[in-house]
């Protein structure tokens, strides 16, 4: 895909009540109180009773504008919402068209009750281009922006972006745009195809004149299921965004994905495939880090592949997962244009108990930056019996560098090669930490490598743990040669004497 591109109560609710409030053309917050998360979720499952109708698509021609025209149109900035109120918070909006097949309805919510917010072509600047004389007035909008100052008091930075299905995503306050966060995930990685479903309405509610945070509602429709989320977004060094959402299935899905990250990674240090590029490497993202519920940290360094790759790593309640930009030294991408040393992290923290399950990682090959082959989201073990709705909450915070995940030791590089000996292959793993800088040269340290199981024994060779002498963290080297057809596993970690210094390393070696 293109970059630039909880309770059963809310089923008991008056549902009725909420329609005779809808045909009397009353807002809900008229007929049941103040608007929150219970008045998505009885649209969502009113609408989840319903067959599933394909959204009016905007008008062919829009479609076949090209992307310097898409790009070319342009929201003006005076026409931002809440920009004469001078509020903590404004927004602006993204036009359709190219990519962008679908509108979506905007709603404020005030004190007075809802309100929906009007599409103009008068908002937008549409450049050079005749296309404006010929936009539908009431075409609708494709997403929108909220921007608020995080640098400096006078300049309203962008802070997060709706925009595309259910994408979204942030930064914090010095990061650019890189990875997205995604509503849900529905069938990924499936040979049946996966069913991309998309919000159809939002609903924004107005700050208060000294607010630090927004919240936002959505309502979420698919082929198989309706959803009502929540989003209270907060900007700063680091970007929070609270999500709760509430899922209503019309049908059986074969894979439900939770909280899915999206990103992208064509080559690092560990690629061996080989790119025309000045680059060293190219990636918004560099591994897949998971903290458990037992408290373990695991690292798992993201690839290219040559073919489509599916990872599966079983947790219980876990503690979060993320997509993690760990490399952020600039010499490492030489990239003066895109910065990929300040593409921000991914962090979702789960809230409550999420029960048994699975993350999953989707690695997809590519051969250009320009699209995200890169998927995690948690997969739970059971769902309920259908016509109960499924209810999540958890946090996404967007960040830069946290030594705290992990808080021990880390792997701050991977090195891939076909090592010394025939049919083998050599894994170089650097290890840096405080804890570890610490340790003398002549200190004894043990690297604890398992091997997956596999159709046929593996072999484990020369394997050696020695100081970086250059970096002050320590080396772990050693070979494998697979014996059988299928990918070998691998995890490792440094011991001193019985103590795990670090997290766990995980790499998966094709054959």
């Amino acid at each position: 895909m293109d970059r630039d591109v909880w309770t059963s109560r809310s089923r008991l609710r008056s549902l009725a009540m909420l329609g005779l409030a809808f045909a009397a053309g009353l807002a809900p917050r008229a007929a049941l109180g103040a608007f929150g998360l219970e008045d998505v979720a009885a649209k969502a499952a009113a609408l989840a009773r319903q067959r599933f109708q394909n959204p009016a698509l905007v008008p062919d021609w829009m479609l076949r504008i090209s992307y310097d025209q898409w790009r070319e149109i342009r929201f003006r900035p005076e026409a931002a919402l809440w920009r004469d109120r001078k509020l903590p918070f404004q927004v602006q909006f993204f036009h359709p068209g190219l990519f962008y097949d679908r509108s979506v309805a905007v709603n404020v919510v005030d004190a007075s009750g809802l309100h929906p917010v009007a599409f103009s072509p008068n908002q937008f600047d549409y450049g050079a281009s005749e296309l404006a004389s010929r936009v539908p007035q009431d075409l609708g909008y494709a997403g929108f922006r909220i921007h608020h100052p995080i640098k400096t008091p006078s300049y309203y930075d962008e802070v997060i972006v709706f925009l595309g299905a259910t994408y979204f995503r942030a930064v914090g306050r010095d990061q650019g745009f890189g990875l997205s966060a995604r509503g849900l995930a529905i069938d990924t990685a499936l040979s049946s195809g996966e069913e991309f479903p998309y919000f159809k309405e939002f609903w924004l509610v107005r700050p208060a004149p000294a607010a630090k945070e927004v919240v936002l509602y959505a309502l979420l429709d698919s082929p198989s299921l309706t959803g009502a989320y929540r989003f209270v977004v907060r900007p700063g060094v680091e970007m929070s965004s609270d999500v709760e959402l509430r899922l209503f299935r019309r049908q059986e899905v074969q894979k439900l994905g939770l909280a899915p990250l999206t990103s992208m990674f064509l080559f690092g240090e560990n690629t061996r495939r080989r790119f025309d590029d000045y680059r060293p490497e190219v990636h918004d993202s560099d591994g897949l880090l998971l903290h458990f519920d037992g408290g373990e940290w695991l690292w798992r360094p993201l690839a290219n592949p040559r073919d489509l790759a599916l990872s599966g790593f079983r947790m219980h309640d876990p503690r979060g997962f993320g997509l993690i930009q760990r490399d952020r030294d600039f010499d490492h991408y030489q990239d003066l244009e895109t910065r990929p040393d300040l593409r921000p992290s991914a962090w979702i923290a789960p809230k409550g108990d999420w029960g048994s399950g699975r993350v999953e990682l989707v690695e997809i090959p590519v051969t250009e930056e320009k699209n995200d082959n890169i998927v995690a989201y948690w997969v739970p073990e059971q769902l309920p019996p259908l016509g109960e709705p499924l209810a999540y909450a958890y946090e996404v915070r967007w960040y830069g560098e946290d030594a705290a995940r992990p808080p021990a030791g880390r792997s701050v590089a991977t090195r891939h090669d076909r090592g010394t000996l025939e049919d083998v292959h050599r894994l170089v793993i650097d290890f840096e930490g405080k804890q570890l800088a610490a340790l003398a040269p002549e200190t004894v340290l043990r690297g604890v490598v398992s091997l997956g199981a596999a159709t046929d024994p593996d072999e484990l060779l020369e394997q050696q743990v020695l100081k970086n002498t250059a970096t002050g963290g320590w080396r772990l080297v050693f070979q494998v040669r697979p014996r059988g057809n299928d990918p070998v596993e691998l995890r490792a970690f440094l011991q001193q004497g019985q103590d795990a210094l670090t997290e766990t390393w995980s790499y998966r070696v094709e054959p």
